[in-house]
């Protein structure tokens, strides 16, 4: 697995938005984050210029416009901070992340039983 860049909180909340939205411009990244959230635009432009000094994202200039495309896939990005949550939380195991989240009632019903289905579809991949 190659290593992906180490992204904040915020720039998470920018490259959520680019990635469901991609190709997108500045204008449009700005016009959603400030319905959802207190930043200003000027915050805004300096978390997509980190995110582009990462690597996290391209950009092309369009007439006046700069418009980005994300340039990790957002299941890969999230698999990789999974796999770090584990990793310094549970020494790697999944299990016992889970049996932490069963044993304080973390897990909702239907929760469990998309778990288990899952599980399920994993088996029977493997066989």
């Amino acid at each position: 697995m190659k290593a992906l860049p180490q992204i904040s909180e915020a720039e998470f909340e920018v490259m959520k938005v680019i990635w469901k939205h991609a190709p997108i411009s500045t204008n449009e990244i700005t016009d959603l984050l400030t319905k959802t959230t207190k930043w200003s635009p000027k915050t805004i432009q300096t978390l997509i210029k980190r995110l582009v000094t990462k690597g996290a994202l391209s950009y092309e200039k369009q007439s006046r416009v700069f418009v980005y495309t994300p340039l990790i896939e957002e299941k890969e990005y999230i698999g990789q901070e999974s796999h770090s949550f584990l990793a310094r939380y549970y020494d790697g195991d999944i299990t016992a992340m889970l049996s932490a989240y069963i044993e304080d009632d973390k897990l909702s019903e239907s929760e469990i039983d998309t778990l288990r289905s899952l599980l399920l579809k994993g088996e029977t991949k493997r066989h």
